[in-house]
C-alpha cells in the first residue's frame, strides 16, 4: 500500500486488519458492523464514519491506545468540515431578550471594564469558560450590550470556530478585526501580511475597542489576538479554562440558579402557562441541570406543542434513558454540543469521562477515579484534569462532578464503546476497592487494628485517622453504593465484614443517615450465614443506630433483646454484656434512667472479668450519665471523675480514638453536674475543654452538644456575649451537627437579649 492510501481512513483500515489478520467477516463479528460496511469504509463508498463505528472497529481489532487515536484522526480528517467566513468577524448581534440571571458575572464584567484612567494603557481580557451549553456566548453578547457606550472605538465579535476541525487561522481573524475597524485597504496593502499584527495592536492601542472572541478551541488561537496595549477589552468565550493564558480574568459558567432557571422557562412558554403548574416546571428546570442550552430547548419544545402540559414534558425528562434525545428541537440538540467537546479528548480522557459514570456518587476523588479506568493515580489525574480544561467535569477542591446531563451523554458513549463485559468488569473492581478502602479506614477506629498493613500499598493513601475519615466522608455515597451491591449480591462476608470495620467510626459521623441500614443489612447477613455471635454483634450495633441516629428508644429495646438472644446462643459474655449497655442506653432516652443502672452494672462485671477495657468504659461512663440523669447530682459527679481518673490510669490500653470520644463526653458530664450547683467556672472550664477534644477529633455531632451546653454555662455565669459566640458556631458547624442542638441554639439565641452592636 502506498504511503498516500494508508494516510486515508479506508486505507489505514485496511492496513489494521491486516495487520491483526483479520478477514472481513471476523471483523463484522468482533465490531458489530457488517462485513458490507467495513467494504465501503476500505474502498471510499463511505468516507465519513460516525465515532461509535471506529469505536467499535478499533475494538474489534484490539488497537492499541495509539492506533485508536491513528484511526480517529483519519476518521475526523474525511468528514466535511462546515464553511465560513474568510474572518468570521462582524458587528456584535444583538443580546437575547429572554436572557435572565447572571447578574454577578454582569456586575464583575462591569466592574473589569472600568472607566478610570488608571486602565487607560491597560487592556483586559476576561475568560468565560464553562461547559457545552452553559450559555458563555449569551452572556458575552449581554455584557458587551450593557458595556456598550464604554467603547467608542468598535464593538466586533469574532468567531473562532474553535469546536470545527478547520478553523479560521490567526492572520485571517486579524485581517477580519483591521478590516472591520476601518483600516484602508492601500495600508494593509502597504504593510503586508507579515506587518498585520504589529498593525492590530497598534490599531487597538489607539482605540477603546470591545472584541467578543467566540468559541476559542485553545490559547493558541487566542494568544496572536491579544493586543499589547491601550484599553480594550477582550471578553473571550472557551469551553476549555485557557489556563497557559497569563495576566487574564477567568470566569466559570455554569448552571443557572434554580428560580433563574424557571423564570426563563416561565419567558419561553409564557407566565400563564407556567403558573398553571410550578411544580412541574421547577421538574423541567430540575430535569434540564439548570444547564441554559438545556432549558431553551425544553422551552422551545414546550412553545411548539401547545396541546402538551408541562408535567407531561417533565414526565417524558423523568425517564434517564431517552432525556438527551428528548432535549432536542430544530438545529438545537443537547447531545450534539456534548459531542463537539467529547470528540476532542485524547484516548486517556476519553476513557476517563465515560468511566466516570460507574461511580455510584454524585463526585469522585482521584483514587476512585483511577480504579475506574485502572490508571496510575498521576495518570489519572492528568486525564480527570483535561476533562475540566475541556468544560466536561467541574472540580470542587479535590472533588470532581459530572453534571446530570453529560452524566447521561457520557453513559450513552460506555454502552456504544465499550462491551458489556468490560463496564460489568470496571464495575465490579472499583466496587471491590472502595468496601476494601470502607474496611480500611474504618479499622483506624478499632480496637487493635489502626494503619493499614504495608501490603494495602496500591490502594488509597490512609496515613492517619483524620485522613481515613476524611476519606469515609467524601466517599460515602460511593462505597455505600457498593455496600448495598454486595447485599443484593447475597456476598454476607462482605456485608458483616464492613459493617464490624465501621463500628466504632459511626460515633464520629453520627447524623450522617445511613447507620440504620448499614447494621440493619449486616445482621440480615449474619442470619443468612448463620452465625450467631455475628448477629448478637450486628443487632446491638442497630440497635444503637436506632435509638441515636433515628430516635426511636422503644423499638431498640426489642432489638437488645434479640442480641441478648443470639450472644447466648453463641456463648459469647462480652456481646451479651453490649445487649446490656444499649438496653441500658435506650432506658436513658426513654427518660427511665432509674431501670438503667442494673443492666450497667451487669455490664461492667461482665466487661472486667472479660478485661474489655473499651466495654468497660463505655460501661462506667454509661453508669454515671444515668446517675446525672436520675437527679443523683453528686453521686455523678463523684463517678464521672472516678471513671476520667480510671481513664488516666488505663490509657495506654485504649485505642486513642475511643479515649478521646469518652475524654469529651465525661467531661461534658463534669460540666453539666457542676451547672446545676452554678459553680459557673468550674462548669465552663469542663465545658470548654469537651469542646476543644471534640473540635480536634473532628466529630462535629458531638461539637454541636458540647457548644450548647457551653453556652449555657456561660450565660449562667453572666458572660452573654461568649455564649452567643459559642452557639453562632454551632450554628455554622453544617448537616453533620446534631439537628436537635441546633434548633436549640437557634431558639436560645433568638431569646437572649440584642447586644449593643445588634442594637445600633
Amino acid at each position: 500500500m502506498t504511503e498516500e492510501g494508508a494516510a486515508t481512513f479506508g486505507g489505514l483500515l485496511r492496513a489494521l486488519r491486516h495487520a491483526h489478520s483479520m478477514t472481513l467477516e471476523a471483523l463484522a463479528e468482533a465490531s458489530g458492523v457488517s462485513a458490507r460496511g467495513i467494504g465501503d469504509l476500505e474502498r471510499g463508498r463511505r468516507s465519513a464514519p460516525q465515532r461509535r463505528t471506529v469505536a467499535a472497529l478499533a475494538r474489534g481489532l484490539g488497537l492499541t491506545e495509539r492506533e485508536q487515536q491513528d484511526l480517529f484522526d483519519a476518521a475526523r480528517t474525511r468528514r466535511t468540515p462546515r464553511a465560513y467566513s474568510t474572518t468570521g468577524v462582524r458587528s456584535l448581534p444583538g443580546a437575547l431578550d429572554d436572557f435572565v440571571g447572571r447578574e454577578g458575572e454582569l456586575a464583575q464584567l462591569a466592574q473589569l471594564a472600568g472607566t478610570d484612567e488608571a486602565r487607560a494603557d491597560r487592556p483586559v481580557v476576561a475568560i468565560l469558560c464553562g461547559p457545552p451549553g452553559a450559555g458563555k456566548t449569551t452572556l458575552a453578547l449581554q455584557a458587551a450590550g450593557r458595556l456598550h457606550d464604554l467603547f467608542p472605538g468598535g464593538r466586533l465579535f469574532v468567531d473562532l470556530r474553535g469546536a470545527d476541525e478547520q478553523r479560521p487561522t490567526a492572520a485571517e481573524s486579524i485581517l477580519g478585526v483591521l478590516k472591520a475597524l476601518g483600516v484602508p485597504d492601500r495600508e494593509l496593502q502597504r504593510s503586508g501580511p507579515q506587518g498585520h499584527p504589529a498593525l492590530y495592536r497598534e490599531v487597538l492601542a489607539d482605540r477603546r475597542c470591545l472584541l467578543v472572541l467566540d468559541n476559542a478551541r485553545d490559547e493558541a488561537q487566542v494568544r496572536p489576538l491579544l493586543p499589547g496595549s491601550g484599553s480594550t477589552m477582550l471578553l473571550v468565550t472557551s469551553r476549555r479554562m485557557l489556563t497557559g493564558l497569563d495576566n487574564v480574568h477567568r470566569l466559570q459558567v455554569g448552571e443557572l440558579r434554580v428560580h433563574d432557571s424557571t423564570a426563563f422557562l416561565s419567558d419561553l412558554v409564557g407566565a400563564e402557562r407556567a403558573a398553571a403548574d410550578p411544580d412541574a416546571l421547577a421538574d423541567v428546570a430540575a430535569l434540564c441541570g439548570n444547564l441554559p442550552l438545556a432549558l431553551r430547548v425544553a422551552g422551545n419544545w414546550m412553545a411548539t406543542r401547545t396541546d402538551w402540559s408541562t408535567r407531561r414534558l417533565a414526565d417524558s425528562l423523568a425517564q434517564e434513558e431517552n432525556r438527551l434525545d428528548t432535549l432536542a428541537a430544530g438545529d438545537l440538540h443537547v447531545a450534539a454540543a456534548f459531542d463537539l467537546s467529547y470528540r476532542q479528548l485524547s484516548p486517556c480522557a476519553a476513557r476517563m469521562f465515560r468511566r466516570l459514570v460507574l461511580v455510584p456518587g454524585s463526585d469522585s476523588g482521584v483514587a476512585c477515579a483511577a480504579r475506574v479506568t485502572g490508571q496510575g493515580l498521576l495518570d489519572a489525574e492528568d486525564a480527570l484534569e483535561e476533562l475540566v480544561e475541556a468544560g466536561l467535569l467541574g472540580a470542587v477542591g479535590s472533588r470532581y462532578r459530572l453534571h446530570d446531563l453529560l452524566r447521561l451523554y457520557a453513559r450513552r458513549c460506555l454502552t456504544s464503546e465499550e462491551s458489556a463485559h468490560e463496564i460489568a468488569a470496571a464495575q465490579s473492581a472499583l466496587y471491590k476497592w472502595l468496601l476494601e478502602c470502607a474496611v480500611l479506614a474504618g479499622r483506624w477506629y478499632e480496637p487493635d487494628h489502626g494503619a493499614p498493613p504495608a501490603d494495602s500499598r496500591g490502594t488509597v493513601d490512609l496515613p492517619d485517622a483524620e485522613t481515613a475519615r476524611e476519606w469515609l466522608q467524601a466517599e460515602g455515597d460511593n462505597w455505600l453504593a457498593a455496600f448495598r451491591a454486595a447485599a443484593a449480591a447475597g456476598d454476607h462476608a462482605v456485608v458483616a465484614q464492613t459493617a464490624e470495620a465501621l463500628h466504632w467510626f459511626s460515633d464520629h459521623w453520627i447524623f450522617w443517615g445511613h447507620w440504620t441500614e448499614i447494621f440493619g443489612t449486616a445482621a440480615h447477613s449474619a442470619r443468612a450465614l448463620e452465625d450467631p455471635l455475628v448477629e448478637a454483634t450486628q443487632l446491638n450495633y442497630l440497635a444503637w443506630a436506632v435509638m441515636v441516629c433515628d430516635g426511636r428508644p422503644r423499638d431498640a429495646l426489642s432489638l437488645c433483646d434479640e442480641a441478648l438472644a443470639a450472644a447466648r446462643r453463641a456463648d459469647n459474655a462480652v456481646q451479651q454484656a453490649w445487649a446490656h449497655v444499649y438496653r441500658a442506653l435506650a432506658f436513658r432516652y426513654l427518660g427511665e434512667s432509674d431501670q438503667a443502672h442494673e443492666p450497667l452494672n451487669q455490664a461492667a462485671e461482665i466487661f472486667e472479668a472479660a478485661g474489655d477495657v473499651h466495654g468497660l468504659l463505655q460501661a462506667l461512663h454509661s453508669r454515671a450519665k444515668s446517675l446525672e440523669l436520675s437527679g443523683r447530682t453528686r453521686e455523678a459527679l463523684v463517678s464521672f471523675r472516678e471513671t476520667l481518673a480510671w481513664l488516666d490510669e488505663t490509657d495506654d490500653r485504649i485505642e486513642p480514638h475511643i479515649s478521646a470520644f469518652a475524654r469529651h463526653g465525661l467531661h461534658e458530664g463534669l460540666g453539666r453536674c457542676y451547672s446545676r450547683y452554678r459553680q459557673w467556672p468550674e462548669a465552663i472550664h469542663h465545658h470548654r475543654t469537651a469542646v476543644d477534644i471534640a473540635h480536634g477529633g473532628g466529630n462535629i455531632a458531638m461539637l454541636s452538644r458540647h457548644l450548647v451546653s457551653l453556652a449555657e454555662a456561660l450565660e449562667g455565669a453572666g458572660r452573654v456575649e461568649e455564649a452567643r459566640d459559642a452557639l453562632r458556631r454551632c450554628l455554622s458547624l453544617g448537616p453533620d451537627a446534631a439537628p436537635d442542638r441546633v434548633a436549640h441554639a437557634r431558639d436560645l439565641l433568638a431569646r437572649m437579649p440584642a447586644s449593643e452592636s445588634e442594637q445600633t
